[in-house]
């Protein structure tokens, strides 16, 4: 099968961007992908000129198949811009990998997310692939199953996407009506509720959450590796929707992700692991 297209979405951020695109240029499949780089427009006029030097880095990019750059003339805002970009590809290709300017992928990233894509074409209960994983403290399984959908470095296919409900009110709505709020949140260990609450009320423009939330309420399962494939850099302040934090700081893996078809459940253990590092989030916050 060949590589899935990738959509990459930038804003003001050059010298991120610049280590994204290094990062990415490694992959093997790199040189077989088609990517579109979606730029974003200024907010204001002090933005231009970052807007402009992320431009001009991108007019250069080398290394992929082939390079369509969508330069927005008015500013979208990464929501807007990663849901329009993400429909775009889905009703063209019928399957997507998804990266922002601020993620350092490792090399046997797209390799997996494309193997993983191939794998789970067929399985409606899976709705993405994911390539970040947290540094819990516990062994985790090369992949492993976790309900809903999640936003550093992910593939879905049109089938997927197509679950994506961007009405913050009905996806509450839906989560309070069923009492899923506590299991949304990871037994109570991370905000997600009250930070689509946040979204419905303009505090933040979140699509991850709606994306999450959709996933989550129609039951759809992400695969994660074992080891992470993704860190971020992009947590210091420097984005527009993150403060500076290294809680989520991990080691890129420097080996490819062994794949074995798995069935469609969630994994306890993993999740658990999942909601003990939220919880010592938590308790250092």
């Amino acid at each position: 099968m060949k590589p899935a297209p990738i959509a990459l979405f930038a804003y003001n951020r050059p010298d991120h961007l610049a280590r994204t695109l290094e990062a990415l240029s490694r992959n093997e499949p790199a040189s077989d992908s088609h990517l579109f780089v979606f730029c974003d427009g200024p907010r204001s006029p002090s933005d231009a000129k970052m807007v402009q030097a992320v431009r001009d880095h991108v007019g250069g990019i080398t290394g992929f198949k082939s390079l369509q750059i969508v330069q927005r003339q008015e500013n979208l805002g990464l929501a807007q811009s990663i849901i329009l970009g993400v429909t775009l590809l889905c009703n063209e290709f019928g399957r997507v990998i998804v990266v922002e300017d601020d993620l350092v992928t490792s090399p046997y990233f797209l390799r997996y997310l494309n193997e993983a894509l191939a794998l789970y074409e067929k399985d409606s209960e899976v709705i993405s692939i994911h390539g970040y994983v947290y540094p819990v403290k516990t062994s985790l399984p090369d992949t492993f199953f976790i309900k809903g959908a999640d936003c550093w470095g992910w593939a879905t296919w049109k089938r997927g996407w197509d679950f994506f409900n961007p009405d913050g009110t009905k996806l509450l709505a839906e989560l309070e009506a069923r009492k899923l709020t506590r299991e949304f949140d990871f037994n109570d260990t991370y905000a997600y509720t009250q930070m689509l609450r946040d979204q419905i009320a303009g505090r933040n423009n979140s699509w991850a959450i709606r994306w999450y939330a959709s996933a989550f309420l129609q039951n759809k399962l992400t695969l994660y590796p074992g080891r992470s494939l993704v860190r971020n850099i992009g947590l210091d302040s420097s984005g527009v929707h993150c403060d500076s934090t290294n809680s989520f700081d991990v080691e890129i893996a420097n080996q490819p992700v062994t794949l074995q078809k798995l069935p469609a459940l969630e994994n306890a253990e993993a999740r658990r692991a999942f909601t003990d590092h939220l919880r010592s989030l938590r308790q250092k916050s």
